[in-house]
């Protein structure tokens, strides 16, 4: 993805990204530019109709081949050059992203859908089909969309819904894969930021420390 057509990612998805290796950096960089463009969208909805729509454009992209997409938007054309034709797993970040748009009251349920499927993508990068290391960076994922979604909410009930969420979560009982290093950081990261009451994943100077620490310990 041309650097100057990217989205603009936060700081602590940067620092992530500086932590994962080479061969599938650019694969998770798509990855977070895509989440950050569904993210948007759902954040100016003010008509769930609408939302669901425009939701609903990128699910039929994910679904058509590659060659076939149309040209010009760059994180579309990333997908397809990082992706290739896998949309399906794409599809369940847009699915999770809609369930905030169309649910009448966003519960536990409603939340943990939406957090597993933000951390779909990373499931679907092991390179080996582990259940047990699946597991661990599903948690991984999982608290990161969790700890990421409640850092902007401003509704008081709505962000503590999302830290409960999070903190029920099993921390990690071994390291990462090193692929997923960068992951390890998001998921130090996060377990602070819902520690901290939900704010920003990189706010305060022990950010950088922690991790620093989870990139070591790869988890």
């Amino acid at each position: 993805m041309n650097p100057e057509d990217a989205e603009t990612l936060p700081a602590e998805i940067e620092l992530a990204l500086a932590h994962t290796p080479a061969p599938v950096r650019e694969r998770l960089r798509t990855y977070f530019a895509f989440d950050q463009r569904l993210g948007r969208i759902v954040s100016a909805t003010t008509e769930p109709m609408l939302g669901q729509m425009r939701l609903a454009w990128w699910r039929d992209m994910l679904a058509m081949d590659p060659d076939e997409r149309p040209r010009g938007d760059a994180v579309l054309e990333a997908i397809g050059h990082e992706w290739g034709g896998d949309g399906s797993v794409l599809s369940k970040v847009v699915d999770g992203w809609e369930v905030l748009v169309a649910a009448e009251e966003i519960g536990d349920g409603e939340i943990e859908t939406f957090a597993e499927s933000r951390a779909a993508p990373f499931v679907a990068m092991l390179a080996q089909k582990d259940a047990p290391i699946g597991d661990l960076v599903l948690r991984a994922g999982t608290r990161w969309a969790c700890a990421d979604a409640a850092s902007k909410l401003s509704d008081a009930a709505e962000k503590a819904n999302f830290l409960r969420v999070g903190l029920a979560i099993p921390r990690l009982t071994a390291r990462l894969p090193r692929e997923f290093l960068g992951l390890a950081v998001l998921n130090a990261l996060a377990l602070r930021a819902l520690n901290r009451g939900g704010h920003p994943l990189m706010e305060g100077r022990g950010a950088a420390i922690t991790a620093m620490r989870a990139a070591l310990i790869g988890r």
